[in-house]
């Protein structure tokens, strides 16, 4: 698991439920395209150069027709979504420990 910064979002319109298509900024890693189903939860300006963590080493599936290198966290109590970020800024790339 890694710390990201998402630096570019957009809807994913071929998705049969409400997703976005990002690129997440892994450091060392390079920059990642994810898929996931957070549209619903959050507006996109609220998760646009936000911190996040990753699980960077999944292999890549096709999500809607678009490829996912990695799954953001979050939390989900069966009402609201909550996407898991550090508490302080990190540097992005850093391990999760």
């Amino acid at each position: 698991m890694r710390v990201g910064k998402i630096i570019e979002i957009e809807d994913l319109e071929t998705a049969r439920k409400p997703m976005y298509k990002m690129k997440v900024d892994l450091g060392e890693l390079g920059v990642r395209n994810i898929v996931a189903g957070l549209k619903s939860f959050y507006p996109k300006e609220e998760l646009l150069n936000s911190l996040v963590i990753v699980v960077a080493n999944l292999e890549p599936k096709s999500i809607a027709g678009s490829i996912s290198e990695g799954m953001i966290l979050a939390v989900d109590d069966g009402t609201n979504v909550v996407v898991l970020r550090p508490d302080k800024e990190m540097a992005v790339g850093s391990k999760v420990r």
